[in-house]
């Protein structure tokens, strides 16, 4: 997260909004030997109190779990690189611009009872993004295929104490300087630079 407090105007229900609708994210916890990483999709509840998310049992996250760790999962947005000719002032220096949420809490295994609800819930949720296009059902794979699938898995849940976000979108500079990083971002270099370009432009609007 960057520091600057120019860039953590959201509140926490946009925060969460933000998480809820990207849907995945990095998940990390402290191993014995260092950081441990894994990029998973997840499940926020209503009320941004706990993700519902899966591990193969073989992740090294899910082999560290023998009690509840504190945890991150990082969730990124829009991201592309800012050159400062396209600013139209003097004295400035590259950059960066992006945005992203953390959702910082304590991470524990869930029963193995729960795993059929989770991938369900999941399911439910990401097929319905996908209409008019009918929903995949777990019904559709047969028993002893899904009783495979999820012997390799486990339920996992992130108890959400914290929630913290960056939308650095150059609202440091004056708009017009603002609008022409915009404008130089979105036929730049990054992920998904055209949407930033057009959340920096914006901007103005909020």
């Amino acid at each position: 997260m960057h520091p600057n407090p120019v860039f953590h105007d959201k509140s926490r229900q946009e925060c969460l909004e933000f998480a809820r609708t990207r849907a995945f994210g990095v998940l990390s916890v402290n191993g014995d030997n260092g950081p441990l990483l894994a990029h998973v999709p997840f499940l926020l509840s209503g009320d941004g109190a706990h993700a519902d998310l899966h591990l193969v049992r073989s992740n090294p996250i899910a082999r560290a779990l023998r009690t509840p760790l504190d945890s991150v999962i990082a969730v990124s947005g829009p991201d592309g690189y800012v050159s400062p000719d396209w600013y139209g002032i003097e004295d400035q220096v590259p950059t960066w611009n992006y945005s992203a949420v953390h959702l910082r809490g304590r991470l524990e295994v869930l029963p193995d009872d729960a795993l059929r609800g989770v991938l369900e819930r999941q399911s439910e949720e990401f097929e319905a993004r996908l209409a008019p296009k009918p929903p995949w059902a777990m019904g559709k794979v047969s028993g002893d295929a899904l009783a495979r699938m999820m012997r390799m898995i486990q339920p996992v849940r992130l108890h959400v104490d914290a929630v913290d976000g960056t939308w650095k979108y150059s609202q440091n500079k004056s708009e017009d300087a603002r609008i022409g990083a915009a404008d130089g971002v979105s036929q730049g270099f990054g992920q998904d630079v055209a949407q930033l370009g057009d959340q920096m432009r914006r901007w103005r609007d909020r």
